[in-house]
């Protein structure tokens, strides 16, 4: 089905388009594998200088930067009335992939080990769930600009956040070696919540986004009751990021646990 230029970059989509189920369909699938294999070329990098790899997670993060300024060129120039709540909403980050993907060009921008290992958290979660379930991107027959924008900024955000964890950027310790510790990242985690209620009850920007409130997608999919989607959240975010901590913890302990002699 074709479309003008001004068409895709302003995202109209033909008056009789109609919405498809692209989920785990050839593009959803082709995106992910493309993923895994860029993935799998940055990790050959590791043995690199330190330089090299920064450069590798800089360029990831221009590419997200390039995304998020075209869209809001693209919005501002859609001839809306442009008060400060309108302002606000096209100009800040919203979502929690969008925060995520603000976090990834700060921890590039910054080279702090906490930047790191915060950004590389959050936007696995987020480029998880996306290509496990995506509610967007690969619902219409055409792909424009939107379409676009959402798929490649997700792939980006898994890409980026792996590669973090490959190029050995972070460092899941709960205590590091020159001060560093997991608060730091734990805090920086804290303020992104902190910033979801300032968009929420302050800014009235986006009604829910880190999707703990009554009413989300995420709760209509599982199909809970709030209470319990609440204290499954809570739980699920509590395992998720310590996990990263936990895990290379137990492989340390085994890793270096003494072998039991032969009788």
């Amino acid at each position: 089905m074709a479309v003008t230029l001004y068409d895709w970059i302003f995202s109209i989509y033909p008056p009789a388009r109609a919405a498809v189920n692209g989920r785990f369909g050839i593009v959803h699938i082709a995106t992910v594998l493309l993923c895994v294999a860029i993935i799998l070329r940055i990790a050959m990098c590791r043995r690199k200088d330190p330089q090299k790899r920064d450069r590798i997670i800089c360029n990831l993060a221009a590419l997200i930067v390039l995304f998020e300024v075209a869209r809001r060129i693209i919005n501002f120039s859609r001839g809306y009335d442009l008060d400060l709540h309108t302002v606000l909403y096209m100009l800040l980050p919203r979502p929690w992939c969008a925060i995520s993907c603000w976090l990834t060009v700060m921890a590039a921008m910054f080279k702090r080990r906490y930047l790191y290992n915060a950004a590389s958290m959050s936007s696995l979660l987020c480029a998880l769930v996306f290509f496990a379930y995506p509610m967007v991107g690969f619902n219409h027959g055409v792909y424009l600009f939107e379409d676009v924008y959402s798929i490649t900024t997700h792939a980006l955000l898994l890409i980026s956040s792996i590669s973090m964890i490959t190029l050995g950027q972070t460092d899941f310790r709960y205590e590091r070696e020159g001060g560093g510790q997991a608060r730091h990242e734990f805090s920086v985690l804290a303020l992104v919540f902190l910033y979801a209620f300032v968009e929420i009850y302050l800014l009235k920007i986006e009604k829910d986004p880190l999707y703990f409130l009554p009413g989300n997608d995420v709760q209509s999919v599982f199909g809970l009751s709030y209470p319990s989607y609440l204290v499954v959240y809570i739980t699920f975010i509590l395992v998720y990021f310590n996990a990263f901590y936990l895990i290379p913890m137990a492989l340390r302990h085994f890793k270096h646990k003494p072998l039991p002699h032969a009788a």
